[in-house]
């Protein structure tokens, strides 16, 4: 019971990010621009962090422990314009469904393989057969969902 909460904002995580592709790949289509469709994600996001911050009277970091972060640690916003990127470019090709079996899919084997070698700081969980047997039935899902 105490996980039922968390699983459940998770899933609705989920499907969040189905309905943040179909309006950013809308988007495109009404702009004509997948990077001006992108910016937009973007600076309306920036915008609602703000927000939150503000709301919840987060304070600014010190610039001190902004200089003590490694460097690759502040390249996650690299990673969610790639991802929003090929996410406007994909979604009107392939459907949403195919795309976010394969997003998953993609998720999961990224996921397997930070974990079993520990990389980026995370603890070590080694790739079992068990774990791999869940990153199989993801892809096999994949191909159902596509078919």
């Amino acid at each position: 019971m105490q996980l039922l909460l968390p699983v459940v904002l998770a899933v609705l995580a989920g499907a969040s990010i189905v309905v943040q592709q179909v309006l950013n790949a809308n988007l495109r289509t009404a702009l004509n621009s997948a990077v001006w469709s992108g910016f937009t994600s973007y600076f309306v996001g920036v915008v609602c962090m703000a927000l939150l911050a503000l709301v919840l009277r987060e304070p600014v970091p010190a610039a001190g422990v902004a200089l003590r972060i490694s460097w690759w640690q502040w390249s996650g916003g690299v990673f969610g314009a790639i991802f929003i990127g090929l996410a406007i470019l994909l979604v009107p090709a392939l459907g949403a469904a195919t795309f976010i079996a394969l997003l998953v899919a993609g998720q999961m084997v990224a996921s397997v393989t930070i974990d079993h070698f520990g990389w980026m700081g995370l603890p070590r969980h080694p790739l079992d057969l068990t774990r791999l047997l869940g990153v199989a039935l993801l892809v096999g899902g994949v191909i159902l969902v596509r078919r």
